[in-house]
């Protein structure tokens, strides 16, 4: 039965380190994907994009900014490569998505422009264009604004699961290791180890540490 825990727990060693080596790599390259798609956006902060500048606008908008989760990051002139820097940059669109609909989230605009640009849900008050109601472009730059920001908050999330990987295969990698250790140090002090060629490594035949004159 010792002989059985001696090979199950070298194993288990073997497994444990292999699976924490392939969460790595792949953690690593999970990592590296999401900030090369990234950087090919080509996507700068604007000047605007420190929280200073971006709550007085937002309070010149006549926005309430108590009552909104404004951005304490700045990506002001900054290149996003990464997704700590994507998910900055996406909080202050939607900010800027707010400003431009009068402080309104989608489900609360009007469907349909008109010639005051409050904008109205009932097709005959709305504007025509080729005898159809003009949608509300408000609206449409919401859906827009949206769309990139779920994209950048998608990217964020892709290189937190990677690090989240990586840490997963270090803890792994370092069981396997500890799990081998124990192992071959419990085989050592056995007589009748599984594992006679570690014990014939460090042992004499006579079943005594071997020394050198």
């Amino acid at each position: 039965m010792r002989r059985i825990f001696e090979i199950g727990g070298l194993v288990a060693a073997v497994v444990l380190i292999g699976f924490g080596i392939a969460a790595i790599v792949l953690g690593t390259s999970g990592r590296s994907e999401v900030n090369t798609g990234l950087t090919q956006q080509k996507l700068t902060g604007t000047p605007n994009m420190t929280p200073k500048v971006e709550t007085a606008a937002a309070t010149k908008a006549g926005l309430d900014v108590a009552a909104i989760e404004m951005p304490t990051c700045s990506v002001a002139g900054k290149a996003i490569t990464n997704g700590t820097d994507a998910r900055c940059f996406a909080e202050y669109m939607r900010v800027d998505a707010l400003m431009s609909s009068g402080g309104q989230v989608y489900s609360q605009m009007p469907r349909f422009a008109t010639a005051n640009g409050k904008g109205t849900n009932d097709e005959a008050a709305a504007l025509k264009s080729e005898g159809k109601p003009v949608e509300n472009p408000a609206r449409a730059l919401w859906v827009n604004e949206t769309a990139l920001s779920t994209a950048l908050n998608a990217s964020y999330m892709a290189e937190q699961t990677a690090i989240f990987g990586i840490v997963v295969g270090v803890a792994l990698l370092l069981s396997g290791f500890g799990f081998g250790i124990l192992t071959i140090a419990g085989a050592l002090r056995n007589p009748e180890t599984a594992l006679g060629f570690v014990r014939k490594a460090k042992w004499g035949h006579g079943g005594t540490a071997a020394t050198s004159h």
